[in-house]
């Protein structure tokens, strides 16, 4: 399992929110590329960036951050907020990211999302950030009506090769990921899925990985330092 260390970035900072709420927002650091040089130096292969600015309002305002990043790091980079255009798309990959998330897209405009993956496979991944069940779109201030399953059904007909899958209500909390929500769809679905929101100790590492799940995200508790990224990656293999 591939642990991807996150960044959530906001004004060109890294900063963490808690359960999605831009109200609730903490500034770890205004450096975001020595931030990612650190993921580098634990031992990180990959990284997991979300542009909250782009989630909420569909612009890429940290682009060329993500792009410094991709460009000075040897780290597999993908990038999610805000992402609804093909033009954006390619202005990510081109700037030398690796994979590119749809979420609001996702779900909004799905002649966007099969054009997308009809060109670039597997550099297109699909954000399921759930809410009480359902999918949450633009930078999770709206709810669909599209429940999780429903929806992930729909993606692995499309073909899209990897989810990255939210529990919002665990997201930044320090309790502990949805390790019952995991497990259903590691058995429910073949596609690669990325666990994230709540992820704040080894021993969730340890469990998750007995899932066979493709990766998972580290993101608050490397800030708040609960987890030791270097062990945290060890475990994971």
């Amino acid at each position: 399992m591939i642990i991807l260390p996150a960044i959530d970035l906001f004004e060109k900072k890294a900063v963490r929110l808690l359960k999605g709420d831009y109200a609730a927002m903490t500034v770890y650091s205004d450096k975001p590329l020595e931030v990612a040089r650190d993921f580098v130096r634990c031992g990180a292969t990959h990284i997991h960036m979300v542009d909250l600015e782009g989630a909420k309002d569909g612009t890429t305002p940290n682009l060329d951050v993500v792009t410094d990043i991709a460009q000075n790091t040897p780290l597999f980079t993908e990038i999610g907020g805000g992402i609804r255009t093909m033009e954006t798309v390619e202005a990510y990959l081109t700037g030398g990211v690796d994979r590119v998330i749809l979420g609001t897209a996702a779900v909004n405009d799905r002649g966007f999302l099969e054009q997308a993956v009809a060109r670039y496979g597997s550099r297109i991944a699909v954000g399921a950030d759930v809410k009480d069940g359902f999918i949450a779109i633009k930078g999770w201030l709206e709810t669909s009506a599209l429940s999780l399953e429903e929806f992930l059904r729909q993606m692995q007909a499309l073909g899209v090769k990897n989810i990255i899958c939210t529990d919002i209500s665990r997201d930044g909390a320090m309790r502990g990921t949805n390790l019952g929500l995991y497990q259903k769809l590691a058995e429910q679905f073949t596609m690669d899925i990325t666990a994230s929101g709540g992820v704040s100790s080894l021993d969730d590492v340890k469990q998750l990985r007995s899932m066979n799940l493709y990766g998972a995200i580290i993101g608050k508790a490397y800030y708040t330092g609960a987890v030791d990224l270097k062990e945290a990656i060890e475990v994971a293999k």
